[in-house]
């Protein structure tokens, strides 16, 4: 056995250390348990039962040197940061209060699809069958087979010369009956600094597993160890070529091998909060969705919450942070990524954040787009894959405006990077920042209610320059959910597409299913009977483009502040005002419905809410297309008859 650490800060780093801890808060030395006789150290003796069993057996398998039970304290996460300075897997950013900044293997960079995998013990279960000849794009299904060879071929001793450290974390606040409780085994200390800032981590989550029927999502990760023996960039070891991400929902397990990237590594994130999330949420008859939460309040000092479902870098965060341009508008922010609802004892629709932090894509966040994520994120944060500058900054696309004349910078990959000269981007297009939650300016002051927040609307949105209209509204629930499952957007740099191309996204959720879609769209049509059978509604659901463009390619709509003016008719419709008429693809504002007064910029509405028939037929016959390709005989029937009555409204256009 290993030795088990209990306290992990090694005092050959003061220096290094410098002004981001002071000598009294770092241990003069590690502290190490003997190992019991048994080959359980009293360290590991006291973790429930379960929890102990879980580390015995990833010991066993992975072979480290020693393991580390995570606190969740500030002394050891100053540690950890210390470890990961003289490891050269961060650089600290003096001009900011204790950021730091991390470069990857360009290697390992993003989510990787293609190698993300739902285990069952039948394929239908994970994934919809597609059309003979056609490759499915609603996720990847692995048997429970090849799920123990991939484990046995990647992780026996793959933990060797490395601390293996233990992450109790709850998603959700610590004790919310909406929360969940999480236990990550991981070789990071890179990832173990990023989990205490995106979950609520330490021996706080431990008290709740006690008992022996405490349920815990098992998490096994490591950034694994090449075949070669050769770890190409020891600042940050991977495997790329082997790496691979599990999920087995039967037994709430997740396993991650061969890369030490966000949500890859952070399962917390991606592979719990959606892809296990989404199959407990259907065991228990709630929605675990890729969704923001905010609070908008209106000049009369009414408060509504609205969730909202984008695909990744299309503007979540930006919108969950809006400043709003209207007068005596506020929006405040509960969550920029993850939503957790379901419906109260009254049919209410309640919602919390499940994380305690935020990851955002850094490119494109500015003063001018995002001030209040400027505003969050430079204190207490981890870069990932920015720019640096020579007076102890960062940078990014986006920033330009920013920058001190004489300042040098260099690239996310330490090379030297000059505006206007160099082509390559400074900072990756997928590039983050890892920030706490609590310290945004405008985080809503019930982000935390053990209970969640009462949602009123629901809104889809992507990226789709040409034909779909600023805003509209569903028809009905069933109708909504249709809308939720015909989303399409420009792919993202957040996963391995190329940029530009119009892809189908349901939910904004392809890449995160944890179970066959077509059982996912069957579920969201239950939510309406669910409301309703405890005496509530459903809430409003929407569909909204801030990205549609001229004939010119320029953008028709301002978007950041003033999509404040789409909120105000949205929370218009949520109380029912006749502000809207039909259209063949929903509800859309009436002439002058939509507040325009005071906008920076003239908007031809007609053009942006102009429902060209040939896009329209053309978009019909890809969404038919694509239910027909991808999901076949698991699409519900009443999506399809949303399809087929959509496609009688357009042809009478």
């Amino acid at each position: 056995m290993p030795e088990v650490i209990e306290k992990y800060f090694t005092t050959q780093l003061p220096s290094q250390i410098g002004h981001y801890a002071s000598p009294k808060t770092i241990p003069v030395s590690a502290v190490a348990t003997k190992a019991a006789t048994a080959g359980v150290s009293a360290e590991l003796s006291r973790l429930p039962p379960r929890v102990r069993k879980f580390v015995e057996d990833s010991v066993e398998l992975c072979t480290p040197n020693r393991v580390h039970i995570c606190e969740g304290t500030d002394a050891e996460y100053r540690g950890l940061l210390g470890l990961l300075q003289q490891q050269g897997t961060i650089v600290p950013l003096p001009k900011y209060d204790n950021c730091w900044l991390a470069r990857t293997n360009p290697a390992d960079v993003a989510r990787v699809e293609s190698r993300t995998f739902i285990c069952t013990e039948t394929r239908e279960e994970s994934i919809p069958t597609p059309k003979a000849g056609v490759a499915g794009s609603l996720g990847n299904w692995i048997a429970p087979s090849d799920y123990d060879k991939a484990i046995k071929e990647r992780f026996p001793g793959c933990m060797k010369g490395r601390t293996m450290y233990v992450v109790p974390f709850s998603m959700g606040p610590v004790g919310s009956p909406l929360a969940k409780v999480g236990v990550e085994i991981t070789d990071s200390a890179y990832v173990v600094a990023s989990m205490r800032i995106m979950t609520r981590m330490g021996r706080a989550v431990l008290e709740l597993l006690q008992d022996d029927d405490s349920n815990f999502v098992r998490c096994l990760h490591s950034v694994g160890a090449p075949q070669s023996g050769k770890i190409d960039m020891p600042s940050w070891p991977c495997d790329p070529e082997r790496t691979i991400i599990l999920h087995k929902p039967s037994a709430n397990d997740i396993v991650s091998y061969g890369s030490g990237y966000g949500g890859n590594s952070l399962l917390g994130k991606k592979c719990f909060a959606l892809r296990i999330g989404s199959t407990i949420a259907k065991r228990e008859g709630w929605l675990a969705e890729h969704m923001l939460i905010l609070g908008i309040t209106n000049p009369d000092g009414e408060k509504r919450y609205i969730a909202a479902a984008f695909p990744s870098a299309c503007g979540k965060t930006n919108l969950a942070m809006m400043t709003p341009t209207l007068p005596g508008y506020k929006v405040e922010c509960v969550g920029d990524d993850i939503a957790w609802m379901k419906f109260d004892s009254r049919g209410q629709l309640r919602a919390i954040n499940p994380e305690n932090g935020f990851f955002g894509v850094a490119p494109g966040t500015s003063d001018e787009t995002n001030p209040n994520a400027m505003k969050t994120v430079f204190k207490d944060t981890i870069f990932t894959n920015v720019a640096a500058t020579s007076d102890g900054g960062v940078f990014w696309e986006g920033m330009e405006d920013t920058l001190t004349p004489g300042v040098k910078i260099t690239d996310w990959q330490g090379r030297p990077w000059e505006m206007g000269v160099t082509r390559t981007p400074a900072a990756h297009p997928n590039s983050r920042f890892c920030s706490p939650a609590a310290q945004c300016p405008i985080i809503d002051a019930a982000w935390e209610d053990p209970e969640g927040v009462p949602i009123s609307a629901i809104l889809f949105g992507g990226r789709r320059p040409a034909g779909v209209p600023l805003v509209y509204e569903a028809n009905s629930w069933a109708h909504g959910v249709f809308v939720g499952a015909s989303m399409r957007s420009e792919a993202t740099a957040a996963a391995e597409h190329r940029g530009k191309m119009i892809m189908h996204d349901p939910f904004a959720m392809r890449p995160f299913f944890g179970y066959n879609f077509g059982h996912y769209l069957k579920h969201w049509l239950t939510m309406e009977e669910r409301a309703e059978k405890a005496g509530g509604v459903a809430p409003k659901i929407f569909h909204v483009n801030w990205f549609r463009k001229d004939s010119q390619g320029k953008f028709m709509w301002p978007g950041f502040g003033e999509n404040c003016r789409v909120l105000e008719w949205i929370l218009r419709r949520i109380d029912d005002e006749e502000c809207f008429r039909d259209s063949a693809i929903g509800r859309i504002p009436t002439a002058k419905a939509l507040n325009v007064d005071g906008l920076g910029q003239k908007v031809n509405l007609d053009e942006l809410f102009s429902l060209p028939k040939d896009f329209w037929e053309q978009e019909v016959q890809d969404i038919a297309k694509y239910f027909d390709n991808q999901v076949g005989g698991d699409l519900p029937p009443a999506i399809a008859t949303e399809l087929d009555a959509l496609k009688q409204r357009i042809a009478n256009l």
